[in-house]
């Protein structure tokens, strides 16, 4: 019996398969696309190494609001459930949601349920007989019991009810209650300027008013809160209650202050620094800053800059290039300043 060298055979398979790749073109092409995507992707990993040039923006004058943000919801300031004193049948209503309601006006008229039976029994007897049981025995009105709106009608004509079911709902006016937290309800008082922004129509900023500050907090996702009623100003169409909504409480506002964007200054300690460009080489220059006002986009500059002035948007790279660390102002550095002396 011939034992094969496993070492011969392996040779043996190599040798085909160099002789026999000419008749494998689509593993040619294959190989030869995997190259230029590796080639490709090289070249674009170096491409995206490349360092952006940073951004530079200019000291304006512009207006600047400090506010507090909270979270809100919009609400009844006073919801109120209408229910008839006994069971019995909607007849007619006379009113729709959204609708303006003075104190006394007619919301529905409804039938206590003997009338119902009465009236019912009264059809069997005919047009004569059914009017003349109407006439004697009217239906009893539902009347608004405060000045408002109706915001919810759970009631058709011809529908049944019990004595403690709800058939109208109204409220006197919408307001938004908003969750303060309690290292900031020091800095709210009533009759504090607010504006209400919805998350349903962002665009629309409504002026609001501060009526309410509860006296007792509450405890939401282990954080003590304060709730806060913030009254409109004039209350849009769009609102509706359990509208989501975001409150600004102003604390100061300035019309023409000088302001460059927030992210533009860094801090060390309780200093301030923005990296100004002086010059036409574009080299930035560390700048220290007293600051006034900030929002959430932009702080107003006291002192340390001028309109006009340019500065850039530092990023960590410039920040390291130009030495500048939260614990100082690094200076040129000593090589030998680590190196022990040698005796």
């Amino acid at each position: 019996m011939k034992i094969q060298n496993p070492k011969s055979e392996a040779q043996n398979k190599s040798k085909f398969l160099i002789s026999n790749f000419q008749f494998f073109p689509s593993l040619k092409i294959g190989i030869y696309f995997g190259f230029c995507i590796l080639i490709f992707g090289f070249i674009t990993g170096c491409a995206g190494k490349k360092e952006s040039s940073p951004e530079i923006v200019q000291v304006k004058l512009g207006r600047i609001e400090s506010s507090i943000p909270s979270t809100g919801t919009v609400m009844p300031r006073n919801r109120l459930e209408i229910k008839p004193p006994v069971a019995g049948r909607i007849e007619s209503v006379m009113v729709r949601e959204g609708q303006n309601i003075k104190k006394g006006q007619i919301l529905a008229w409804m039938s206590s349920q003997e009338r119902v039976t009465l009236i019912d029994a009264a059809r069997a007897g005919g047009e004569d007989e059914l009017k003349r049981w109407e006439e004697m025995y009217k239906p009893t009105p539902i009347v608004a019991p405060i000045n408002g709106f109706i915001i919810q009608r759970d009631v058709e004509v011809g529908q049944s009810f019990g004595n403690s079911d709800t058939v109208l709902v109204m409220a006197d006016r919408l307001i938004v209650k908003s969750q303060v937290d309690e290292t900031d309800i020091g800095r709210i008082h009533v009759n504090q300027s607010a504006s209400i922004i919805l998350d349903a129509y962002p665009k629309d900023i409504i002026k609001g008013i501060v009526e309410h500050i509860a006296y007792e907090s509450k405890v939401v996702s282990n954080v003590t809160v304060y709730e806060v009623n913030v009254i409109p100003r004039s209350v849009p169409g769009f609102f509706r209650a359990g509208m989501s909504a975001t409150v600004n409480f102003s604390l100061a506002e300035k019309d023409k202050a000088l302001i460059i964007p927030t992210r533009a200054i860094r801090k060390r300690g309780n200093n301030a620094y923005a990296f100004k460009i002086n010059g036409g080489n574009n080299t930035p220059k560390s700048v220290q800053l007293s600051t006034g006002l900030e929002d959430k986009d932009n702080t107003e500059i006291v002192a340390g800059l001028s309109e006009g002035d340019k500065i850039i948007i530092p990023t960590s790279a410039l920040l390291k290039q130009i030495g500048f660390t939260r614990n100082g102002m690094r200076g040129p550095i000593n090589p030998f300043g680590n190196q022990r002396q040698s005796r």
